[in-house]
């Protein structure tokens, strides 16, 4: 894996948790809007459209980067737009991105062919 496609995982994975927490939050300010006096969804709204969008941006460079089939690409995009998904896309990416660091470490010390 080269640098380039390296940082294009981590940056998805860095926005994938907080876009997955501010979307959790704007449900929950959903809620309190309906049920209560408080109205915070203007401000969650925009916080969690910025994250969304960059997500979606860092995804299309990440799947354009590793080449991923389409069932893995629109895994995480799906993921994206599930209430907790980002949390899971974190955890499938940091494996992702640990198996990779292994298998260059083997192919540096020449264990592996590949």
């Amino acid at each position: 894996m080269d640098l380039k496609t390296a940082t294009a995982l981590r940056r998805l994975r860095l926005v994938s948790a907080p876009e997955a927490i501010s979307f959790l939050l704007l449900l929950v300010c959903s809620v309190l809007k309906r049920t209560t006096e408080f109205n915070a969804v203007p401000v969650m709204g925009m916080v969690h459209g910025v994250l969304f969008i960059l997500y979606v941006i860092f995804w299309a460079d990440a799947w354009n980067r590793t080449k991923w089939p389409v069932k893995t690409g629109a895994l995480y995009f799906v993921l994206s737009v599930l209430p907790t998904g980002g949390f899971f896309a974190d955890r499938k990416l940091r494996r992702e991105a640990e198996d990779a660091v292994i298998a260059s470490r083997a192919r540096q010390e020449g264990a592996v062919g590949a």
